[in-house]
C-alpha cells in the first residue's frame, strides 16, 4: 500500500515543479549571480525573481527587505544576535518558553558567552502566551522579543502582530519564527510592526538548505556572515542559485494554495481528530481548536509510548512524529508539552500529525482504520492503562466502560 506521510512540520516533499525550477541553475544556467558577464546576469534576474515570489508571500513591501539564507535556523540566529549588535546598549531577549530549539538554544549560548538577560514567558493548558507576564518583561533593556507565529508541535497561533506592538512600545525590535507558518496562513507585512522574520524552504514543499530572513526596511541590522557583498552586504557567501530559485517556485505555490490549505487541509485534520477521538478511550488533543495551524495535530495517549506508537504505525506505512525533528532521538519529554503543563499520564505519548496539501481523505480513514487497533493492543500491554480503566469500569458498574476522552477546548 501507498505509504502515507504526516510529518509535514518535520520536512515537505519538494515539488516536482520546484524540482523542475532548481534544475537548469545545475549545469546549464551555472553562472555565478555576482558576476558580470552574462553567465551571471541571467541567474541575477532568477535571483531578483524569486526574491519577488518570497516579497509576495510574505506581502513585504520591499523586495529588498527578503535575505536568502541557508534555513530557518541562520535566520533565527542572525536576526537575535544583529538586534543585540545594532543596540549595544541593550542586553535582553524576551522569548518564550515554547520556542523552537534554534531560539532557544542560540539565547541561551548568547546568555553563557555573551551575559544576556534571557526572559522566558510561560503559557497556559492551550499553549496561549501569558501576554501580560510578556508585557511586563518588556523593558529599556529589552533588545528584542523573539515569538514564534505558530508552534511547531501544538500549531498553536501567536497575536504576533499585538506582541510586536507592544515591543516596540518598550523601544525594542520584534522578530518571528515564521517556519511553520509561511504559506499555511495569511501574512502581510507592509503595514506590520514586525521588525524581522523566519522562513525555511522546506516546509513549504521547498529544497532544504534554503530560507530568507525579513528585514523591515528602516532597521538596522549587523550580518551574521561576512565576506563579500552578497545580498547587498547583508549575507556573504555565493548565493545559492538552484535553491534560490527552488524556494521562488515554492514561495509562488504557497501564496496560491493557502486558501487551500485553510479549507480543504483543515477538514482532513478536523476529520483525524475527531475520528480519534470518538474511537480511543484516553486521547487529547492539545491546543486550542481555533488559533492553531490548519494542518497540524498533536494527540496524546494516555499511559503509553508515543516511540511504541510511532513504530507500530510505520510498520503500518504511516508516518508521523513525536514532536519537532530537532528534539529526536531525545529521551526528555517535549518542552512544549511540559510548558503547557500537560498531564503526566499523557506526556510520552504525545504524537505529531502534520498534513499537507499532498494528502487525501483515504489518508486519513486509512489511519483511522489502523490506529485504533494500534492504541488497543498498546493499552492493554500497559499496567497503568488497565489499572485505570478496569478502576472506571468498576465505578460505572454494569453501564460498561465508556472511554476516557480528554480533549481541551
Amino acid at each position: 500500500m501507498r505509504p502515507i506521510y504526516l510529518d509535514n512540520n518535520a520536512t515537505t516533499r519538494t515539488s516536482p515543479d520546484v524540482v523542475a525550477a532548481m534544475l537548469p541553475f545545475f549545469s546549464e544556467q551555472f553562472g555565478n549571480a555576482s558576476s558580470t558577464h552574462a553567465f551571471g546576469s541571467e541567474v541575477a534576474g532568477v535571483v531578483r525573481d524569486a526574491r519577488r515570489h518570497v516579497q509576495a508571500l510574505l506581502g513585504a513591501a520591499h523586495d529588498h527587505e527578503v535575505i536568502f539564507t541557508s534555513g530557518g535556523t541562520e535566520s533565527d540566529n542572525t536576526a537575535l544576535l544583529s538586534a543585540l549588535e545594532a543596540q549595544p546598549e541593550r542586553n535582553q531577549i524576551v522569548t518564550t518558553a515554547v520556542e523552537h530549539p534554534a531560539i532557544l538554544s542560540f539565547a541561551a549560548y548568547l546568555r553563557q558567552t555573551r551575559g544576556v538577560e534571557v526572559t522566558m514567558i510561560g503559557v497556559d493548558g492551550n499553549g496561549r502566551l501569558d501576554i501580560d507576564a510578556y508585557r511586563t518583561a518588556l523593558g529599556p533593556q529589552t533588545a528584542v522579543a523573539s515569538v514564534m507565529w505558530a508552534n511547531n508541535e501544538t500549531g498553536t497561533i501567536y497575536p504576533v502582530e499585538e506582541l510586536a506592538g507592544y515591543a516596540h512600545e518598550a523601544g525594542a525590535l520584534f522578530h518571528t519564527d515564521a517556519v511553520q507558518a509561511a504559506g499555511k496562513i495569511p501574512i502581510d507585512l507592509s503595514s506590520s510592526a514586525i521588525d524581522m522574520l523566519s522562513l525555511s524552504g522546506h516546509k513549504l514543499h521547498g529544497p532544504k538548505g534554503i530560507g530568507a530572513l525579513y528585514v523591515r526596511k528602516g532597521v538596522k541590522f549587523k550580518p551574521l556572515l561576512r565576506g563579500g557583498r552578497q545580498e547587498r552586504g547583508r549575507r556573504a557567501g555565493t548565493e545559492n542559485v538552484p535553491a534560490i530559485a527552488g524556494l521562488g517556485k515554492a514561495a509562488e505555490i504557497a501564496a496560491a494554495g493557502i486558501a487551500e490549505e485553510q479549507t480543504r487541509v483543515r477538514s482532513l485534520r478536523d476529520r483525524l481528530e475527531q475520528g480519534v477521538l470518538q474511537q480511543i478511550g484516553g486521547s487529547m488533543v492539545i491546543g486550542g481548536r481555533e488559533e492553531r495551524l490548519p494542518n497540524t495535530s498533536s494527540i496524546t495517549f494516555e499511559f503509553l509510548d508515543s516511540e511504541a506508537i510511532l513504530h507500530k504505525l510505520e510498520q503500518a506505512g504511516i508516518a508521523a512524529s513525536s514532536g519537532s525533528a530537532c528534539a529526536s532521538g531525545s529521551m526528555e519529554p517535549s518542552h512544549v508539552l511540559r510548558a503547557m503543563n500537560v498531564p503526566a499520564t499523557s506526556l510520552q505519548g504525545a504524537i505529531r500529525f502534520s498534513l499537507s496539501r499532498e494528502n487525501t481523505p483515504q489518508d486519513i480513514d486509512r489511519v483511522l482504520n489502523v490506529l485504533p487497533g494500534i492504541i488497543s493492543h498498546l493499552q492493554s500491554m500497559s499496567p497503568l492503562w488497565r489499572e485505570r480503566h478496569e478502576a472506571g469500569s468498576s465505578a460505572q458498574g454494569s453501564s460498561g466502560g465508556a472511554a476516557h476522552v480528554f480533549a481541551q477546548s
